[in-house]
Order: C-alpha cells, then sequence, then structure tokens
C-alpha cells in the first residue's frame, strides 16, 4: 500500500517505522521522477536529498522550526511532504507552483532562494530575530557542497561564530551540510558513524568537559596537561573526520554522516536541537541522482534538464536551432586557437554556458572558479591588466551578484574583460529567481561599458568575432534559444555602434532588440496584412545608442515604438527616451516591456504572452496607438 497519499503534511511522518520510511523514500523519488520527465526541472539533486529531507522534516517541526534550503533546487520532496502532492505535476508550469522555494506557496518555505549562498546568512538573521524576540525555535540551513565555493558562506559563518560576551554564548544555529560530490566507502562511514554517534551525544559532551576541569585542577601540571589533552583530541578529530576547519570558525563539527541512513540522521539532528551555545555544522554525503542510475552516472547532465523519456534518458522535443551556448562554444574556441590572449571563465557553469568544446582543446586557458562571480570578473580584470583577453560565460541572473566588481574592477579601469551575458530575457519555468531582464539596467548606468545584443544565432558569432577588438569593457546578451531571421528578412552584418534597418515603412518605426527583433519582424507582417507599414530596427548595439538611427527613425514625424524583453528602468526605451530630450525629438509613442515586476514561471511564449510581448499583441498595440 502506497505511503506518499496519507502524508498531508510533516506530522504524519512521526508514526511511521524505519522500513515505512525508507518506503516512503522509494516513492518520492518515483514521484520525482516521472513529474521532471514530464515538466523538466532539477532531478539529479533532488534525488539526492531525498532521505535527509524526511529525516529533517521528523526531526524538526516544520511551520514552526525554520527549515531554509540554499539555492532551492533541492526542495522537491519537501513540496511533497508539506501538502503539495496534488499539486506536484504542476511543478514549474504556468499556474502551478515553483521548482523553488516559494512564500506564497506554503508556511513552510521559509525563504524565498534561486541563488546559491545565502542560506546561512538569512538563518543566522532569523536565528538573531529568534533571540531578540525572546522566542524558542530551531533555525536550520541546509547547504550544498557547491554552496561553499562561495565566499558568502564563510562570511555567514565566521560571524555566525562569533562568541557573545554579554550573553556568553554564540548563535544557536544549525547548518547541514550536503555533502554529494562525495562517495563514502562502507568502513569509513562505519567509523564516521560511531564516532560522530559519539560525539553528538549530550552525555558525552558533558563527561569531556568534566574530565577537562578535573585535569585543569591538578596543581602544576592541571593547565599544560589540559592543554596537551586538548591538542591531542583535536588531532585525532581531525583525522577522523576532517572538521577543525569548521570549528576555527566556531562551528561544532557533526560528520561525516551517511545521508541515506534515515535513522542515523534522525539521531544526530536530534541531538542537534539539544545544543544551545554554539552553532553545530552537521556534514552529510549524499548521491547525487539517487534512485535513477541514469542519473547517478551522469549528475552534471540530470541537474537541470529538459522533459525526457525514462526508457533512455533522451530529450522529448529537440530544439529546432542550436542553443546559444553551443555557439559561444565553439566561436570562443576558434577565436582561442588564433590567439593565445583569449582565455575563458566560467562560475561552476561550464556545460550550462556551452564551454566544454573550450576546456578539451584549451585546458590551460580555463578557469572554473566555483559559484564565486564576484572572484570571477576581478579575477578576469586581472587577467585582462595582464595582457590576456578574459571571456566570462555566465547566466544574466547570476552576474548580477557582481555589480560592484564590474563598476569597480573592470570599468573604472576601462579594461578589456567581456562578459558573455547568457539566458537574457524571459528564462521559462526557472521562473522570478532566474529571469534576465535586470542586467540592462545595471549595464547602462556603468561608464566605459559598451552592451550588444545577439538578434539571432549568426548574430551572436560575429559579435563573438568582434568582440576581441574592443579595447574596454564589453557585455554581451544573448537569450538561451537558438534564433533565426532568414525567413523574415535578409541578413545584415554586425557592425559595432551601429544599428541594422531589416524593414522600411513609412507610418511607424519599430526599435526591438535581442530576441524581439524576431517579434518585432513577425508584427510588422501582421501590420503590412492591416494595410500598416512600419520600419523595423535591430538595435545590436545598446550602449552607446546609435544616435544617427534614433535621429532618422524620428523623422517625417513617424511615431516610434521600442519593444523589449526587459524592466523598463534602465532599458533601452528609457535611454532613447533620454536622447530625444537631448537631441529635440518627440517622445517614443510607447515602450513595450515586461512591467515593473518579477515574472512568475512557466513556458517563454506563456510568460510573453503574459507580458503583452508576442508579435499579435504588439501589433495590436501598435494599432490601438497610432
Amino acid at each position: 500500500m502506497e505511503i506518499l497519499p496519507k502524508i498531508r503534511g510533516p506530522q504524519d511522518l512521526k508514526s511511521l517505522s524505519t522500513p515505512e520510511l525508507e518506503q516512503l523514500a522509494g516513492e518520492l523519488r518515483q514521484e520525482i521522477i516521472d513529474t521532471v520527465a514530464e515538466n523538466g526541472g532539477h532531478l539529479a539533486s533532488n534525488l539526492g536529498i531525498v532521505d535527509l529531507t524526511v529525516a529533517l522534516h521528523r526531526v524538526f517541526d516544520s511551520g514552526r522550526d525554520k527549515l531554509i534550503f540554499d539555492v532551492g533546487h533541492q526542495t522537491y520532496a519537501h513540496k511533497l511532504l508539506t501538502g503539495r502532492l496534488n499539486a506536484f505535476r504542476t511543478l514549474r508550469t504556468y499556474g502551478g507552483i515553483s521548482g523553488f522555494p516559494c512564500r506564497e506557496e506554503s508556511e513552510h518555505d521559509v525563504f524565498d532562494t534561486g541563488h546559491s549562498s545565502t542560506a546561512i546568512s538569512s538563518a543566522l538573521g532569523m536565528a538573531r530575530a529568534r533571540d531578540i524576540a525572546g522566542e524558542d525555535y530551531n533555525v536550520v540551513a541546509i547547504v550544498g557542497d557547491g554552496a561553499l565555493t562561495g565566499g558568502m558562506c564563510y562570511e555567514a559563518m565566521n560571524d555566525a561564530g562569533n562568541f557573545n560576551e554579554e550573553n556568553g554564548r554564540a548563535t544557536r544555529l544549525i547548518v547541514v551540510l550536503n555533502d554529494n560530490e562525495m562517495s563514502i566507502s562502507r568502513n569509513v562511514g562505519a567509523m564516521a558513524n560511531h564516532l560522530t554517534k559519539l560525539r553528538s551525544s549530550a552525555s558525552w559532551r558533558g563527561t569531556k568537559k568534566a574530565v577537562k576541569r578535573g585535569i585543569e585542577r591538578i596543581p602544576f601540571i592541571g593547565l599544560r596537561a589540559a592543554a596537551r589533552l586538548e591538542k591531542m583530541k583535536n588531532a585525532v578529530k581531525h583525522f577522523w573526520v576532517h572538521g577543525e576547519f569548521f570549528e576555527s570558525l566556531g562551528f561544532r563539527y557533526l560528520g561525516p554522516i551517511d545521508g541515506h541512513d534515515i535513522a542515523m540522521m534522525e539521531h544526530v539532528l536530534s541531538q542537534a536541537k539539544k545544543v544551545t551555545d554554539t552553532p553545530i555544522l552537521i556534514h552529510v554525503i549524499t548521491c547525487k541522482g539517487r534512485g535513477y542510475e541514469r542519473a547517478e552516472r551522469k549528475p552534471e547532465k540530470y541537474h537541470g534538464i529538459a522533459p525526457f523519456f525514462l526508457e533512455d534518458g533522451a530529450q522529448k522535443k529537440q530544439p529546432a536551432l542550436p542553443g546559444t551556448s553551443s555557439i559561444i562554444g565553439q566561436t570562443l574556441t576558434q577565436m582561442a586557437d588564433a590567439d593565445a590572449r583569449v582565455v575563458a571563465i566560467t562560475a561552476a557553469m561550464t556545460s550550462g554556458t556551452g564551454l566544454l568544446p573550450f576546456v578539451s582543446r584549451h585546458r590551460d586557458r580555463f578557469f572554473d572558479v566555483g559559484i564565486a562571480e564576484e572572484h570571477a570578473v576581478t579575477m578576469a580584470a586581472g587577467l585582462a591588466r595582464g595582457g590576456m583577453r578574459p571571456y566570462f560565460a555566465v547566466y544574466s541572473t547570476f552576474l548580477q551578484r557582481a555589480y560592484d566588481q564590474i563598476l569597480h574592477d573592470i570599468c573604472l579601469q576601462g579594461l578589456p574583460v567581456c562578459l558573455l551575458v547568457d539566458h537574457a530575457g524571459l528564462v521559462g519555468s526557472d521562473g522570478k529567481t532566474h529571469h534576465g531582464v535586470f542586467d540592462l539596467a545595471m549595464f547602462s548606468s556603468m561608464p566605459n561599458m559598451q552592451v550588444w545584443e545577439a538578434s539571432s544565432n549568426t548574430e551572436l558569432a560575429q559579435m563573438l568575432q568582434k568582440s576581441i577588438a574592443c579595447e574596454g569593457p564589453l557585455a554581451i546578451r544573448y537569450v538561451k534559444e537558438g534564433i533565426d531571421l532568414s525567413d523574415l528578412c535578409e541578413a545584415r552584418a554586425f557592425e559595432p555602434g551601429v544599428w541594422q534597418w531589416l524593414r522600411e515603412g513609412e507610418q511607424a518605426v519599430l526599435i526591438a532588440h535581442g530576441r524581439m527583433v524576431r517579434h518585432a519582424l513577425l508584427a510588422a507582417g501582421l501590420l503590412h496584412d492591416a494595410g500598416v507599414e512600419v520600419a523595423v530596427i535591430n538595435a545590436s548595439t545598446l550602449k552607446p545608442l546609435d544616435r544617427q538611427s534614433v535621429c532618422r527613425a524620428f523623422s517625417g514625424g513617424r511615431p516610434v515604438f521600442v519593444i523589449e524583453e526587459n524592466v523598463p528602468a534602465g532599458g533601452l526605451g528609457q535611454s532613447i527616451a533620454m536622447a530625444c530630450m537631448e537631441e529635440g525629438l518627440p517622445s517614443p509613442r510607447g515602450c513595450m516591456t515586461i512591467g515593473d515586476r518579477f515574472v512568475t514561471h512557466g513556458s517563454v511564449d506563456e510568460l510573453l504572452t503574459l507580458c503583452g510581448l508576442m508579435p499579435e499583441q504588439i501589433a495590436q498595440g501598435v494599432r490601438e496607438r497610432l
């Protein structure tokens, strides 16, 4: 008999036996596999954390206790155990539940998280708020080992371990480190589990303190012997559990623990709840992709995946065109073949940004810095200062974290660093934390920065090839999906700083960039059928503006419409409006954007429809304003 359908909330886990918990874990994995195969999503990491999630909800009172998942793409089992089974098949679909923690969805989602390395900081803040308010509940940050490549984790741990002289103790906080990149052998695991169980018990901690106090009281030799005992204890502890680093930050370290042994995890988590005088880090070893052999063998492939067939893992819907990341990988590799200065950088996204071909050919000029975008940008600045031509390929949403480094370390010095801004625009089912609709506003405020945006695969390759001649900071933006304009207009060669007039028309002008260029061309075709002739401009250089094209667009009194997959503030429309004021030109008749909001999740077309940016909606909007 199935157990999962009977779980309406975490409280229903409390009465289950160990065999029933193991059965439940299997059912959770199957539900996750079936749903991700249909909707796409993050598979390998969610399969690996199932048993740990069950143990967490058995020990802690979710809703009262605060469970904060770092990044958030490991929360599928958490959603299933907190009353969202019936809605789970809507995961990542328009109108359905989010693939990340979402406070609007459930009281069990404590903090909206989409970027890595933030959980310890937010958990520490909640723990301190609890203490100030005189309340009593547990705060637990669940952090993946990948998050520890981000410096924010260490800033938070350094602060959390800071001893408070007034109340005599540090903030009570539990950090669970879900280490899913390491294997743990049976022998080492058994010894580690034994030592962890011993060290986590309250009675052992009390005995250790009593023995130390007793030795210290022995005349003449007490303090020296106690210090020697402490040194010996630390050496043994380091040999077996390697926790000295975390303890040097003020954390008590427990582990490593087999993250698929629910009973052991329950024991350790229960003991951790009793510790009130120091923050604790519990090191848990899990296996990514557990329960689906293909994901276990190739966890990177099944990290974030489109809908697929369970039988062979093949993607259900193959894209008609190569994605833009493949264009980046091929073109950048060719550039590196010809120029020894070309260097590629990624922040833990080698495959996602298309750099695998570069790695295979130029490993000595490739750097994966981990989830450390700020470091990546400043290191790129150092490479440029040393005579290299660095290219940092990064998703738009993650690059936002490096605002100061881009401004201060690259733009201020005018260094030739090229930022390859992947996933610009709406990204679909990852939703509000991942849409690349804010970086243009960031770049627009930065002196010395040039910004280009590709409207097609062909133009993206041309931009990359032209970028090597750029002597200052440059950002090249592009959407994830491949785009072809050859069916709508004749090809125009990309020239930095010069917009491409793709279609002529005397009644209005549509200025667009990126994916919206194709939508503007399709809208122009619809308007032509309705007897309205409009010109279409590809604003391929967003900064600096092509002022000559701006003046030409407004010539003859034609109304001008700006169409962009971007927030309005800091976008192209605002830049054009400012230029019009300076040139004494009329303002644009309309600026169609996503609006001043965070856009939900769904397919890209559904979200563009929500924002009024599909070709039919653009054509209708122009006709209403003419």
